[in-house]
């Protein structure tokens, strides 16, 4: 009988996890946690700046040619046809018969701010070189 009782309590004994090897286990997740959640928002705001360029890159294109048909640069984005990316807040800050200069934000990368200028109007920080997007 004390056979019996015996290997009752061992069998007891192996049929969970010690509070020990919980604890270990929350711990590492923890720790993976810790490294996973920075990096994941690092690719967040990377993907943020992507489409702020990647729209001003559609609206220097949608320009083009709205001069090509009207010999002058659109002051309005109702004017011209393309579309912005989901929250991407797009606009003209001058525009003519010399050139335009648009700057672009969003909300989720701030204070990422980017910007372009075409022809012989006035550099739009944080652009620098004619045609190229600058970010900042």
């Amino acid at each position: 009988m004390t056979d019996r009782k015996e290997y009752s309590l061992a069998i007891r004994r192996w049929c969970g996890f010690t509070l020990i090897e919980l604890v270990i286990v929350v711990v590492l997740i923890g720790i993976l946690a810790a490294i996973a959640i920075p990096q994941f928002k690092n690719t967040k705001g990377k993907a943020n700046a992507a489409s702020l360029k990647s729209d001003l890159r559609n609206l220097a294109v949608a320009e083009e040619s709205y001069f090509y048909e009207n010999a002058v640069y659109s002051k309005s984005m109702t004017d011209l046809v393309f579309s912005t990316s989901p929250e991407v807040v797009l606009s003209i800050t001058t525009a003519g018969r010399t050139g335009f200069s648009a700057i672009a934000t969003h909300p989720a990368s701030y204070p990422l701010t980017c910007a372009i200028f075409v022809g012989t109007v006035s550099p739009q920080p944080p652009a620098t070189t004619e045609g190229l997007i600058g970010c900042q």
